[in-house]
């Protein structure tokens, strides 16, 4: 099944990228909102809790702020990885993860290494995983997915990556 092509005003890098890249290829600005979300999550229950009291004590309320502090974590997780999956999709400015992917992939085709990574899985599991992971991002508010298999359905023609490996070896 082909990987539905979405007009972006963005190149697209990868239609399902793999977990370890969207984490890596996050910006300081991801990482920023990740931490306004851990913060905001148990700063928004503490000004509840100042608003209307509930007359916990101070050791009454902490398990609750630790467990604000967890989801505001995970919360902002998601987010962050959300912001930059959005990215690879083409849907928000990329021009900073276009030339990161560039120069990675045609670095990984110059070695002649498969450029999406290389996975013992066969063909048919591979492309269960990829019917699964694509656009799970939309959906994580009903259950959070990642893309954690490797291989070749991302939506992009690979060409570019070992043209680009050519042109550098010639020079």
């Amino acid at each position: 099944m082909p990987t539905q092509v979405v007009n972006t005003p963005y190149p697209v890098i990868d239609a399902d990228p793999h977990a370890k890249r969207v984490i890596r290829y996050m910006r300081p600005s991801d990482y920023a909102v990740w931490a306004g979300a851990t913060a905001t999550f148990p700063a928004l229950l503490y000004g509840y809790e100042m608003a209307d009291p509930t007359r916990l004590t101070k050791k009454g309320i902490t398990p609750a702020l630790k467990l604000c502090t967890f989801l505001g974590f995970c919360g902002g997780f998601l987010l962050a990885y959300q912001r930059s999956s959005f990215r690879f999709w083409g849907w928000e400015e990329n021009a900073r993860e276009e030339k990161k992917d560039m120069e990675e992939l045609s670095a990984l085709a110059a070695q002649g290494k498969p450029v999406y990574g290389h996975s013992d899985l066969p063909e048919y599991i591979q492309g269960v995983a990829h019917r699964n992971s694509v656009w799970s991002q939309l959906k994580f508010a009903a259950l959070p997915w990642f893309n954690l298999v490797n291989h070749n359905n991302h939506g992009v023609d690979t060409t570019k990556y070992y043209l680009k490996a050519q042109e550098q070896q010639d020079n």
